[in-house]
């Protein structure tokens, strides 16, 4: 009679399972930084362990139906190079996990770093109503909320899909007495509401680097990634509309990636604050309402071209 194998280990389980997304040269930036920490988040999620405390737990076995699962995940994860986020219907953003699935772009954004104490500095009048353009899941919608307790927040995305999925997380933080979910073209929809803070992390990839894309993000909705020439397509219009739905001393806070010197040249007369966040200053740039009075609207024809150049 043959011995029956003993259970690996969490320790076991994670390093052989590293090392096969290492050799597959996976890309990671849809919630790790690398291989091992995408099994650890892997390992975490079918062990029921929070992905930070796997190290803390090496030594607890794994029962062979968990091993089976974990490899069949991750399997899969090499294989279609789906990003994990969508393969477990789990992302995380800051302290807190997230339901999202294909009908919205994946949670990320540098805005989440800022919202309780990197932003006080900005923060002129108390939040009591606050806005989230292009929510898609809905994080920071609930991120805001969580970060100001007796804030009212609207969360408004101009497609049904991400909406039904911010639906979910709305409702698994029992937030839906506060966090109202608009269908709205940007500031279409929302008539003249006025917030204390407006948050976006809209579209801003350009279309040279939609192009050189690794795989795993053309499993995301491409209209929540691309932002035209330049990825300052969806900017301007946020730009253009911010002063008139921003209460006096108002908070406007949009993230555009590497866009930075782009969003200057186009904008020379506008004095954009850059918190710092991990991506270093440049990532998310800060207005007040008043900066908006003169030099918010984008130049025009020949100028416009000349200065996005």
């Amino acid at each position: 009679m043959t011995a029956r194998r003993p259970a690996a280990t969490v320790g076991e389980v994670l390093r052989a399972t590293a090392r096969r997304f290492a050799r597959a040269r996976l890309h990671f930036g849809h919630g790790t930084a690398n291989a091992r920490d995408e099994a650890a988040w892997l390992i975490g999620h079918v062990l029921r362990i929070r992905a930070g405390e796997v190290g803390m737990h090496l030594t607890k076995p794994v029962s062979p139906p968990e091993e089976r699962r974990v490899r069949a995940f991750a399997s899969r994860r090499v294989r279609e190079r789906i990003p994990l986020a969508y393969l477990l219907r789990e992302a995380w953003l800051g302290e807190l996990a997230f339901y999202v699935d294909r009908r919205a772009i994946i949670p990320r954004s540098y805005i989440a770093e800022l919202l309780h104490e990197r932003l006080r500095p900005w923060l002129r009048r108390p939040v009591r109503r606050a806005l989230d353009l292009c929510t898609g899941s809905g994080c920071l919608a609930v991120l805001l909320a969580d970060a100001f307790p007796g804030a009212r927040v609207d969360a408004s995305d101009g497609f049904a899909g991400p909406l039904e999925v911010a639906r979910i997380n709305v409702a698994r933080y029992r937030l839906g007495a506060r966090i109202r979910l608009l269908r709205s073209d940007l500031y279409v929809g929302l008539g003249d509401a006025r917030y204390d803070l407006i948050v976006c992390n809209p579209p801003y990839v350009t279309p040279s680097s939609m192009r050189a894309l690794p795989r795993e993000y053309r499993h995301e909705p491409a209209r929540a990634l691309a932002g035209g020439r330049h990825g300052l397509d969806v900017v301007r219009r946020v730009l253009a509309g911010a002063r008139a739905h921003l209460s006096p001393r108002g908070l406007l806070v949009c993230e555009i990636g590497g866009n930075r010197r782009a969003l200057e040249r186009v904008y020379p007369g506008l004095p954009f604050a850059w918190p710092e966040t991990s991506a270093g200053a440049g990532a998310v740039f800060v207005l007040e309402r008043e900066d908006l009075t003169t030099g918010s609207a984008p130049p025009s024809g020949t100028r416009a071209r000349r200065a996005a150049r």
